[in-house]
């Protein structure tokens, strides 16, 4: 238990290494609950990107990308959850031990070395975006590590051998259709609906073994989330350059890269922690806001996948959307309050989990 609920362990690896025989319905329990966990590490560095944007460039290209890879990841998170309600289980969300800290790993393992940070939008961050999304093998740049789409193979490979666990028990629907194909949040009642979700999760993320091209765009030609965040990066727009065999490179029109606010680095603990920073009871104020709601919204989500009243679960999951679209003003104030040691950088939100 206490490895299923520390998003500091090595759990996911652990996972991947058991062998086929003894994946079973506890396997698939504890694989779930890391990728609610994984899923939700994404969203905290994604959304300080976007919020950073400035305004002169908030109606930009990358800024309407990112958007839709924000909402993309809510609904990643929304399916993780369903997969584990509908086989018994019950995500795990407001725990100190399941909300990652920033710097830091991703949940179990995945992507060992690379250090997840909270910081405005740059070409560093920029780079650890594109980095927690890459696959096994990206059509346009390097190999990767272990991907989250090999666990999410490996997750559907248990599914497809033990489809009597699905049960169908307290799903969460929302209509999500108007961010995009796919992004529905979907009761997942059988093989064929969890296979459809992983489905998107996966290509979403890291497009198809032949295509860079999200098969459940937001528009249409849109690329995966990985090559929208190397298109950003390399300030070009992904093309196919050849066929037989297809190569695919970032010399397709200009991208312009965004002005963006300066939020510097969270430190490790919290902005309290700083030597260089000097908490003032405004900008204290901010912070608190945007942890209590950030904790708040978790504690709303994991109370909606435990009720068993479909009308109750449905309240709960607006109560926890509205309360996420809490976190942007004062975090945005946040980015606009420099630090008191002349650098020119700004603070910025902690997501950090704090009790009721």
């Amino acid at each position: 238990m206490t490895a299923l609920l520390d998003y500091r362990s090595n759990r996911i690896v652990e996972l991947m290494g058991e062998p086929a025989d003894h994946r079973d319905a506890d396997w698939l329990k504890e694989s779930l609950q890391q990728a609610v966990m994984l899923e939700l590490a994404t969203l905290p560095p994604y959304l300080c990107g976007l919020w950073s944007i400035e305004d002169p460039d908030r109606d930009g290209d990358a800024f309407e990308a990112i958007r839709r890879i924000v909402f993309d990841e809510m609904s990643h998170l929304a399916l993780a959850g369903n997969m584990l309600t509908t086989i018994g289980g019950a995500p795990r969300l407001a725990d100190p031990r399941t909300v990652p800290a920033y710097p830091g790993l991703l949940p179990g393992g995945v992507r060992p070395g690379l250090t997840v940070f909270l910081s405005g939008l740059t070409k560093e961050s920029l780079d650890l975006y594109s980095r927690i999304e890459a696959p096994d093998d990206p059509l346009a740049e390097s190999r990767a590590s272990t991907s989250i789409g090999a666990f999410y193979t490996a997750i559907l490979d248990v599914f497809r051998t033990h489809a009597d666990l699905i049960a169908g028990t307290r799903q969460l629907t929302r209509n999500m259709s108007h961010h995009g194909q796919g992004n529905s949040v979907v009761a997942l009642t059988g093989l064929p609906q969890v296979t459809a979700a992983i489905e998107v999760i996966k290509e979403q993320g890291e497009g198809t073994s032949g295509s860079p091209v999200n098969p459940h765009p937001g528009e249409p030609g849109e690329p995966a989330h990985y090559h929208v965040f190397r298109e950003i990066f390399h300030g070009r727009k992904l093309v196919k350059t050849a066929e037989n065999p297809d190569r695919w490179e970032f010399t397709g029109d200009e991208i312009p890269m965004p002005r963006a606010l300066p939020m510097a680095t969270v430190p490790a603990g919290g902005w309290d922690t700083s030597g260089s920073a000097v908490v003032d009871a405004g900008t204290r104020e901010l912070l608190d806001a945007v942890n209590h709601a950030y904790s708040e919204m978790l504690r709303l989500l994991e109370a909606a996948w435990q009720t068993d009243l479909p009308a109750k679960a449905k309240e709960l999951l607006t109560k926890a959307i509205g309360t996420m679209f809490d976190l942007q003003g004062p975090a945005r104030s946040l980015m606009e309050r420099p630090l008191p040691d002349g650098s020119g950088r700004t603070f910025g939100p902690e997501f950090r989990y704090t009790e009721a």
